[in-house]
């Protein structure tokens, strides 16, 4: 995040470095007087850096999002600095304001640079908001407002307290962070991940029903890796019955990962009562549902903020005729079937100018493999779409 592209992006940032006023909330300067531009420049631009580089470390899955705070001294030095482990444990807030008194430094007078507004909320820790002004911090730097209208708040207390907030620093690069979280409690659903493993021609299986192995070993590994990484994994009940999946995330040893994702079956159909679904892995959700938004409103109520859709053509086409793929994973191996299943089913599109085209976010190689990873341009889902489908066996290649 360099000076100059702070100064583009956020205009306050130009107009404390110019000596002019600005109509957002201004920090005020973090080098003490007489320090000049430079170091407030350096001093803003390496904190929230930082707090960036702090919050990645926390947990990709769960309820609650991934923050991290620098606590910054007038002259430039950082203070204190933590993140959000995960629920249950503090807030990054609290976790920068205790380093600081380990430290044994002051941060009375300091500035909290944050990725995250700090929440205003009890739950299973206080409010970072009331532990800041506690704290005695003079301005914070905020990346991101909270859209949580639970945890919202602490911003407008701070100000309420005399305290100089910021908000709007490096906003992109915090909602990137954010990632599933953020679409999750935006749009009052999971972020949905399709995942396709397919053939050069788009096929998940051969003519006879075999899917293993389309895709190299590398895929696979990155694909449990992803396992690792989100809230649950559904497939349709005719998966589980048929293919008796195991949907674990794997390291690459072979064993359980530390995180097991939800293993959420889809339709009418209970899973086997001896099937590996009902042994060592995530805890087991049956979804008795055909249509996709009860699925995610289920979801959502058990505090899933990834989803990852795997099983076949059938419940692919589902969610994508439904409108409720946020991003398509596409593992695509050099094999040629020439028949077999297709990774989607009918979508109802008709035309080529109805396809639903993606944005490609990334293109990597893995073995002999290409993984893409697209995510659709906004449209209306085709039109004359039935949203309940009836799931029939579809194959799952990552069992």
């Amino acid at each position: 995040m360099a000076a100059r592209a702070l100064r583009g992006r956020v205009p306050w940032v130009a107009d404390v470095l110019d000596g002019r006023s600005s109509s957002r909330q201004t920090p005020g300067a973090l080098a003490a007087p007489g320090g000049g531009v430079d170091q407030l420049d350096q001093a803003l631009e390496s904190a929230m850096a930082r707090a960036l580089e702090l919050a990645r470390r926390g947990p990709a899955h769960g309820p609650n999002p991934r923050v991290g705070c620098v606590l910054v001294g007038p002259d430039g030095e950082s203070l204190g600095e933590g993140w959000h482990r995960g629920a249950g444990t503090p807030h990054a807030e609290v976790a920068a304001l205790d380093d600081a008194r380990g430290r044994g430094a002051s941060v009375r007078g300091a500035t909290a640079v944050v990725t995250l507004e700090p929440c205003d909320h009890t739950g299973r820790t206080g409010p970072c908001s009331r532990a800041l002004l506690d704290a005695g911090v003079s301005r914070v730097v905020i990346a991101v407002a909270d859209p949580n209208p639970v945890a919202a708040g602490g911003a407008a207390r701070l100000r309420a307290a005399g305290v100089d907030v910021v908000a709007g620093v490096a906003e992109e690069e915090g909602r990137a962070v954010l990632g599933p979280w953020l679409h999750a409690i935006e749009h009052g659903r999971p972020f949905v991940t399709l995942k396709l493993a397919t053939s050069l021609d788009g096929r998940v299986a051969a003519a006879d029903g075999s899917s293993r192995w389309i895709t190299s070993q590398a895929s696979r590994r990155d694909a449990h890796a992803l396992r690792a990484q989100v809230d649950a994994i559904a497939v349709g009940s005719g998966t589980a019955v048929t293919d008796d999946p195991a949907l674990t995330a794997r390291d690459e040893a072979g064993g359980l990962a530390d995180h097991q994702p939800l293993r959420v079956v889809v339709g009418h159909r209970q899973a086997p009562a001896d099937g590996r679904l009902r042994g060592p892995g995530g805890e087991l959700v049956h979804a008795a549902t055909h249509d996709p938004h009860e699925v995610l409103a289920l979801l959502h109520a058990r505090e899933v903020r990834h989803l990852l859709v795997e099983g076949g053509p059938t419940i692919a086409a589902a969610f994508l005729r439904a409108g409720l793929v946020d991003e398509v994973r596409a593992y695509v191996a050099p094999v040629l079937l020439g028949a077999g299943r297709p990774a989607v089913d009918d979508l109802g599109i008709g035309s080529i100018d109805g396809a639903l085209r993606l944005e490609p976010h990334e293109i990597r190689r893995l073995g002999p493999d290409v993984l893409i990873v697209g995510r659709p341009r906004p449209h209306d889902p085709p039109s004359g779409t039935a949203q309940t489908i009836h799931l029939i066996r579809t194959p799952s290649e990552e069992s």
